[in-house]
């Protein structure tokens, strides 16, 4: 598999190269030349194969000539003692993407990533370091992931006081090989930095630089696995002649929506996508009227997808043309009002916990179910993006008490260290 930048078909690189230099040298974003398919005997068992299976099958296209065949099922075992499972709520299926040790969907990402990246740097003698942008979720995944991997250091930026005590503790809580740093400014300003230390001569002279954010094409990869297995888990259990599943995928900088594309392509039966945004919402007005517009980030409840300037539109707009785009995505979009109404009235018909951002979700399907838009003839799944204790703040004023995992319980406990710096590149230049 051969990968090219985002902005221009110049030089191709493999899997490797594309993923431990995150960004091309042009600025844009990896992506493949062409995007693989499934064969048919894979297609038909999505349903009833195990996940690591699945995995392995989706993965290795991908990966092909850099990492051989043993060393990813390897991998894949590695990464995923957790599953995705297909959970009943009403009228449609939870797809919870939260069983990971840091209770988001990051974690399917982010462990594949650090097992990749070991394997790909053996024999390495310098150091390579991580820099990665996050608006909640991502920092605690990849610090989680990265921990203790030799020869790698991570450096976190997150927007100070914009992300959960938990999601704090999670990414500056670690220490070791894992540094975090508190940006006064927004999630948009952390991506900023981030490029522009990729696009910084001197910084680049002196470190190796990598990115764990979902500009990095190693992320997205893994991603596109789940999709495939609840794709064929809910048409297994859907009656006969139904359409493939309607997902609906909270979404910020759009690296998730952008795996589940990837996963589309390959032969995943899935029947659409619905792009939910709180009121950051770039994309659905993209796919409203057909105009980009980059925005300056709104802070909201579900702060994960308070993205005004998602990164990975490049990619959307490097394989589709709107018109493309609007035949396989709805957009749609909720404010923080709707969100505590959807996570009230989710617990009460159901007794099912939603965090914010899968509330997103639900009322984002809710309302393009009511305009006729999407049509009960297939499987509606909600992509349950993160464990609902990780915003105890919001959801259990509404709820009462949500059950801890114990893993979360353990990231509690956890003091915060972290330096908080101005959103300058020389900031960020000094510090590394």
């Amino acid at each position: 598999m051969r990968y090219y930048s985002t902005r221009s078909k110049g030089e191709a690189v493999g899997f490797g190269a594309a993923a431990l230099a995150g960004l091309a040298p042009d600025g844009g974003l990896y992506v493949p030349g062409e995007i693989p398919s499934y064969s048919p005997a894979v297609r038909s068992s999505l349903g009833t194969m195990a996940y690591t299976d699945i995995a392995f099958e989706t993965i290795y296209p991908w990966v092909r000539g850099d990492i051989p065949r043993a060393v990813l099922e390897d991998i894949c075992v590695s990464a995923y003692p957790f599953g995705a499972p297909l959970v009943e709520a009403g009228d449609r299926l939870v797809l919870e993407l939260f069983h990971g040790p840091t209770g988001a969907f990051k974690d399917f990402g982010a462990r594949f990533m650090a097992r990749a990246f070991s394997y790909l740097r053996r024999g390495e003698d310098r150091p390579l370091k991580i820099l990665v942008a996050t608006s909640g979720d991502t920092g605690g995944a990849v610090a989680d992931g990265f921990f203790g991997v030799e020869g790698i250091t991570v450096t976190v930026l997150y927007p100070r006081g914009r992300i959960t005590p938990l999601q704090e503790k999670q990414i500056a809580g670690l220490g070791a090989n894992v540094s975090a740093l508190a940006v006064e400014g927004s999630f948009d300003d952390c991506q900023s930095l981030v490029k522009q230390a990729f696009g910084d001569e001197e910084l680049n002279l002196r470190l190796t630089l990598s990115s764990a954010n979902s500009i990095n094409i190693s992320r997205l990869i893994p991603q596109g696995v789940y999709y495939a297995s609840a794709a064929g888990q809910a048409l297994n259990s859907a009656k006969a002649g139904s359409s493939g599943p309607v997902i609906c995928v909270p979404s910020g900088n759009f690296g998730n929506l952008t795996a589940g594309l990837y996963a589309h392509k390959m032969g995943a039966p899935i029947g659409s996508f619905i792009a939910a945004t709180n009121v950051n919402r770039t994309v659905p007005d993209y796919l409203d009227k057909g105009n980009y517009q980059p925005r300056a980030s709104q802070a909201t409840l579900s702060n994960a997808m308070d993205v005004g300037a998602p990164s990975n539109f490049e990619r959307m707009a490097a394989h589709f043309s709107w018109d493309e785009m609007r035949q396989l995505i709805l957009g749609a979009w909720a404010d923080d009002d709707e969100t505590r109404r959807t996570i009230g009235e989710v617990y009460s018909q159901y007794g099912y916990y939603l965090d914010p951002h899968s509330a997103v979700g639900w009322r984002c399907m809710d309302k393009l179910l009511d305009n006729g838009t999407v049509k009960k003839d297939g499987p509606l799944v909600i992509a349950s993006t993160a464990h609902p204790a990780k915003f105890a703040e919001t959801v259990e004023p509404i709820t009462g008490p949500v059950p801890v995992p114990l893993s979360l319980q353990e990231a509690m406990e956890r003091k915060v260290e972290s330096s908080i710096i101005p959103p300058e590149l020389e900031a960020l230049r000094g510090f590394l």
